[in-house]
């Protein structure tokens, strides 16, 4: 493995708010089907309406979430993921993403994925069980700290 994809999987193996049940052999996986995509600030990642037909797992810099009706989402940064949810539902996007500063990012596209899946059934069920993950905490997010109070009794 070259040193770039040493560090891209250490960035993205790494992150807090990531696809945390992904092993190091399926980030390995990962790093080697994906392809490498720049964004200059102010560029959009993902469009609301629009379908994205993959996912992004961003290795540097950071960008925000526009949701409709929602005045502010955390940005999203180093090894997060968006894109998900049209990924998931095979619908177009729910939101805007653009980057904040330069983005750098592997794109991974449901054909390539499906493929990986396929051989690799085990990468399947980290990568759902990691985007279920996201999405309960991101739906936690935006409700607010009410419903994490309440979770606790």
């Amino acid at each position: 493995m070259s040193k770039d994809i040493q560090r891209d999987v250490s960035v993205l193996s790494a992150a807090k708010r990531g696809l945390a049940y992904l092993t190091a052999n399926d980030w390995a996986l990962v790093a080697d089907k994906a392809v490498r995509v720049n964004f200059e600030k102010g560029a959009t990642l993902v469009s609301e309406g629009k379908l994205t037909n993959g996912v992004y797992l961003l290795l540097k810099g950071s960008a925000r979430v526009e949701l409709p009706r929602r005045v502010s989402f955390p940005a999203i940064g180093p090894g997060e993921i968006c894109g998900e949810v049209s990924f998931l539902d095979e619908l177009p996007a729910t939101a805007n993403v653009v980057a904040l500063e330069q983005v750098e990012a592997y794109f991974l596209d449901r054909a390539t994925l499906q493929a990986m899946f396929e051989l690799f059934p085990h990468l399947a069920s980290r990568f759902y069980r990691s985007l279920a993950a996201n999405l309960s905490r991101r739906l936690r997010d935006m409700i607010g700290p009410a419903s994490a109070v309440a979770g606790k009794k």
